[in-house]
C-alpha cells in the first residue's frame, strides 16, 4: 500500500509539474515572440509614451498589443504578474526530485560501479550541486562578462557540460539528467526570482509614484531583459531533460553527459532560429545545422554489432575465431538468470519493494515474455547496461553477454 500511494504522489507531482511547466514556458515563448514581433506605433501612440504595439486575431476575436517605452500615465488598477507559473514549476519540480530520487528507487540515482554513496551523501552531493551553480550564474550575469553574449554564452555551456561530466562520474545516468536538468531549471527560476521580478517591481513603484525611472532602475530593467533571454535559449535543453528519463539510450550511453551536452548545444542553436525569425531574419541555415548535428548524433550513439562469447558458461573467454562453434545458450539458463536479476521487479506482481506494477509494463516471468520484449531487454540489459536499476543485483558482464546471445539467437 506504501508503494501503491507513493505512485499516487508522483503522478500528481509530475503532472502538477507539467502542468505549471506548460504555462511558465508557453508564456515565455510568447514574450519573447511579443517583444520581437512589435512594430513602431503612429505619432499620436508615441505621444502617450507607447514604444510598439501589434494586431493579432485569435480565438474568433481581435487584439491590440502595447508596450511602453517606461509605463502608462496612471498605474492600471489590475495589473497580471507573470512570476507564479515560474515559482510553481520549480517548486513541483523539487518536491518531484525528492520523492522519486532522494526517497525512491536508489537505482535511479546511485550505480554503486561508479561511486558507493549513501543516500544522505547523494543528496548533498545533488542539493550542493544546485546551489553551487545557482550562486556562480548570478555571480556572472551581475559581472561585465554579462556586457557580451556570446562570451557570456560560451562560459555558461562550460560550465553545464562540466557539471553534466561530474555528475555522471557519481550518479547513475538518469540521476545526472535529472540534476542537470534541476541546475538549468534553478538558473531559470533564479533569473525570475533574483532578477526579472525584482527589476519589474522597481518600474512599477517608480510609475506609481509618478517618477521618470532613474538610471538604475533601467540598468535592472534591462538586465532582466538579458535574463529572460538566457531563459529562453535554455528552454529547449530542459524539456529534452524533462523527457530523458524515457529514453535510456541517453542517459544510460557510456558517453551520455557528451550525449547531453550535444543536445545542449543542437536545440540551443535551433532556438536561435526562431529567435531570429520573430525579428524577421530568415536564416534555414541554422536548421539546416541543427539536422545534420543531430543526424551526426544519432550516428555516434549508434549500438554496435552483437558481441558472443565462447561458451555461455558465464566467466569463460573466447577468441573472434571459435564465436561460430560456441553452443547455443539453453533456456534453462536464461530462464535462471532472468529468475536473478529481473524478476524481481518485472512481474506480475513484482516483490521489490520499490514497485507495485513492473515497470513500464514489461513482465519477463517466462521466456515468451522476454522474447516479445527482446529488443528493449536487450538496449537496457546488454547495450547500455541499464537494468538492473544501479546494477543492485550484480549482474556481470558474462551473463550479460550471455543474454545478448539467447536474443540474438531467438530473434
Amino acid at each position: 500500500m506504501l508503494v501503491y500511494l507513493s505512485e499516487w504522489l508522483s503522478l500528481i507531482i509530475r503532472w502538477f509539474h507539467v502542468i505549471a511547466g506548460v504555462a511558465w514556458i508557453g508564456a515565455s515563448f510568447y514574450f519573447v515572440w511579443l517583444d520581437n514581433n512589435l512594430r513602431e506605433p503612429p505619432a499620436w501612440k508615441k505621444q502617450k509614451g507607447i514604444k510598439g504595439d501589434l494586431w493579432a486575431i485569435h480565438g474568433g476575436g481581435f487584439y491590440e498589443v502595447a508596450k511602453y517605452e517606461v509605463g502608462p500615465e496612471q498605474m492600471p488598477t489590475d495589473l497580471h504578474w507573470f512570476k507564479w507559473e515560474a515559482y510553481s514549476t520549480l517548486l513541483s519540480g523539487l518536491a518531484l526530485l525528492a520523492v522519486v530520487y532522494y526517497m525512491g528507487n536508489p537505482g535511479y540515482l546511485i550505480d554503486p560501479s561508479k561511486v558507493a554513496l549513501s543516500g544522505a551523501g547523494a543528496v548533498a552531493i545533488g542539493v550542493g550541486t544546485l546551489v553551487a551553480v545557482v550562486a556562480v550564474y548570478e555571480a556572472l550575469i551581475r559581472s561585465p562578462l554579462a556586457r557580451n553574449g556570446m562570451a557570456f554564452g560560451a562560459v555558461l555551456y562550460l560550465i553545464l557540460v562540466a557539471v553534466a561530466f561530474g555528475l555522471y562520474q557519481v550518479f547513475a545516468g538518469r540521476g545526472a539528467y535529472i540534476h542537470v536538468g534541476a541546475v538549468i531549471g534553478t538558473i531559470m527560476v533564479g533569473n525570475v526570482f533574483l532578477g526579472i521580478v525584482p527589476a519589474q517591481r522597481a518600474l512599477v513603484n517608480a510609475v506609481a509614484r509618478g517618477e521618470k525611472p532613474g538610471e538604475e532602475v533601467v540598468m535592472l530593467a534591462q538586465r532582466a531583459m538579458l535574463r529572460s533571454r538566457h531563459n529562453n535559449y535554455l528552454t529547449l535543453p530542459v524539456l529534452f531533460i524533462m523527457i530523458s528519463n524515457h529514453y535510456p539510450m541517453f542517459y544510460a550511453h557510456a558517453h551520455g553527459w557528451l550525449a547531453l551536452a550535444a543536445i545542449g548545444a543542437i536545440t540551443a542553436y535551433a532556438r536561435h532560429f526562431f529567435n531570429l525569425r520573430n525579428q524577421g531574419q530568415f536564416k534555414p541555415s541554422i536548421l539546416v545545422v541543427s539536422a545534420l548535428a543531430t543526424v551526426a548524433l544519432i550516428w555516434a550513439m549508434a549500438p554496435s554489432a552483437p558481441s558472443t562469447v565462447a561458451t555461455h558458461s558465464p566467466g569463460t573467454a573466447q577468441t573472434d575465431g571459435d564465436s561460430a562453434a560456441a553452443s547455443p545458450v539453453t533456456g534453462a539458463e536464461i530462464s535462471q538468470l532472468l529468475a536473478t536479476h529481473c524478476q524481481a521487479c518485472h512481474a506480475a506482481r513484482p516483490t521489490s519493494p520499490a514497485f507495485q506494477a513492473p515497470p513500464a509494463g514489461i513482465i519477463l516471468d517466462s521466456l515468451e515474455h522476454l522474447k516479445q520484449h527482446g529488443d528493449k531487454v536487450y538496449q537496457a540489459a546488454v547495450a547500455t547496461h541499464y537494468m538492473p536499476l544501479g546494477n543492485m543485483s550484480g549482474m556481470s558482464d558474462e551473463e550479460r553477454s550471455l543474454l545478448g546471445r539467447w536474443l540474438q539467437e531467438n530473434r
